[in-house]
């Protein structure tokens, strides 16, 4: 989908995907549409009025955005208008030429990859992509990828580890397929393989969770040097229905297992597992995709100009350290007085 230029999410489309959080200041902005047209039709001046009441509206967008649960964050990030792989990089990128198949007999629709030039920087790009409507998203399979999608983009790594061009990746599924098919055809092999070859590559890799990260599907494009993640994203081993489902055999208790989880973008930063927080637009990335694309675009480029200027040896060094130091931590045991 082709954004145009000062997109924004039209108060329709607002009401059609409306979350249950977003009903007061849905009804707060259906409220001044009336008052705006009532004065319209009588002629009547309340601008005074109409600015107070946006200035409110504005505020409690602020307040709502800013006090979301681990629930409702994970709402946001599976939001079917949020913008996708294709969207970012229609939106940030001079050019862009996409490259199909795993040169295997497969080119899975879920992760779409390719060359592209960002601010005149050659660089390859790949995500997975999710659909915009039911029938995309069957086609997509939601955005999880079967082994040949990791082949694939394994395949379009290695092309831009050889010509020397940074590679940037786009998280965005609840997992890999976990279909039979799938484990048929080595499933749990592609994931490993590209995990391990995304260790040696000597490019400068930047891998960004846009939606959701789920799981061994997030990981199979995911080891970069740096991991950046936006403000609404979530990322997390397992999605919480299935956590809720393990634990406690129970799918009703997610809410209780997204909090356990730690699947926010706050709680990834303050456990190292993220590096940098990309801020989204007040009311998040759907509400203004191409504003979120020009926050992703200015960090992207920051991260790259730094790690361009690393030797690939120092690079390495800091993609072994980051994972490796991942889920270490300090336990302190302090002995009983003895009385």
């Amino acid at each position: 989908m082709r954004f145009p230029e000062g997109y924004k999410m039209t108060k329709t489309e607002r009401r059609t995907f409306l979350l249950d959080f977003e009903k007061p200041l849905c009804d707060l902005e259906t409220r001044i549409d009336q008052i705006r047209k009532l004065a319209q039709e009588n002629n009547v001046d309340v601008s005074e009025e109409i600015v107070k009441l946006e200035s409110r509206a504005e505020q409690l967008r602020k307040e709502i955005f800013s006090t979301l649960t681990p629930a409702q964050r994970l709402q946001l990030a599976r939001h079917p208008r949020r913008p996708s792989t294709l969207d970012y990089i229609q939106a940030m990128c001079d050019d862009w030429f996409e490259m199909h198949g795993d040169r295997g007999g497969y080119d899975d629709p879920a992760i779409v990859g390719g060359v592209a030039r960002l601010n005149g920087r050659p660089v390859l790009i790949l995500g997975h992509q999710k659909g915009r409507d039911t029938k995309d998203n069957v086609a997509r399979n939601f955005g999880m990828a079967a082994p040949g999608g990791y082949r694939k983009a394994l395949r379009l790594m290695e092309h831009a580890n050889q010509f020397g061009m940074p590679i940037v990746t786009f998280i965005d599924t609840p997992g890999a397929w976990a279909g039979i098919e799938a484990e048929n055809q080595g499933q749990g092999e592609a994931i490993a393989y590209n995990l391990r070859e995304m260790f040696d590559f000597k490019v400068p890799i930047i891998c960004t969770v846009i939606g959701e990260g789920g799981s061994g599907g997030a990981l199979g494009i995911g080891v970069g040097d740096r991991l950046l993640i936006l403000e609404h994203s979530v990322y997390t081993v397992a999605s919480p229905e299935a956590c809720a489902a393990i634990l406690w055999k129970d799918a009703k208790k997610a809410e209780q297992a997204a909090i356990s989880l730690k699947i926010t973008a706050s709680d990834l930063k303050e456990h190292g597992i993220i590096d940098e927080i990309v801020p989204e637009p007040s009311g998040g990335a759907h509400s203004a995709p191409l504003e979120a694309a020009a926050f992703l675009k200015k960090v992207l480029l920051e991260n790259l100009e730094k790690l361009s200027g690393m030797t690939p040896g120092q690079r390495q060094e800091l993609r072994y350290q980051k994972f490796r130091n991942m889920g270490v931590f300090e336990e302190k045991i302090e002995k009983a007085a003895i009385g």
